[in-house]
């Protein structure tokens, strides 16, 4: 056995954490579709209701739209940096922090499998 320091993970290491994404990456693009639905105004079913309460399910339609909107995009963020771990799997540099140089413990990788960060060289970050 090699007493050489790891600087990569290994190929079956990386599968591993490609099956991880490919599940997030699945959810995340069903999540990201039907938040698009309701931003598009998928029907609600308030067109036979009396005006006032048709009135007021406008407005937390228009509500919902927004706060649908807003998470929309943080899903199509969050489905780039999958996509983005993907292409690091791809070019054998998954898990290794681009601060530090260091593998990022798998621990933090199954949790947020498109970290680019240790901890603690997201926590110096954050100290600047």
């Amino acid at each position: 056995m090699s007493s050489e320091p790891t600087y990569r993970y290994s190929d079956e290491e990386l599968e591993e954490f490609r099956a991880i994404i490919n599940e997030k990456l699945e959810a995340a693009r069903n999540e990201y579709a039907f938040l698009r639905d309701v931003v598009a105004g998928v029907s609600n079913g308030t067109d036979d209701t009396a005006p006032t309460l048709k009135h007021i399910n406008e407005g937390a339609e228009t509500l919902s739209k927004e706060e649908a909107g807003q998470m929309a995009q943080r899903q199509y963020k969050f489905i780039q940096s999958l996509e983005a771990a993907l292409v690091r799997i791809e070019n054998k540099t998954y898990g290794i922090c681009r601060m530090t140089g260091k593998l990022i413990p798998k621990e933090r990788l199954r949790l947020v499998p498109h970290a680019t960060l240790t901890v603690e060289a997201k926590e110096m970050m954050n100290k600047r």
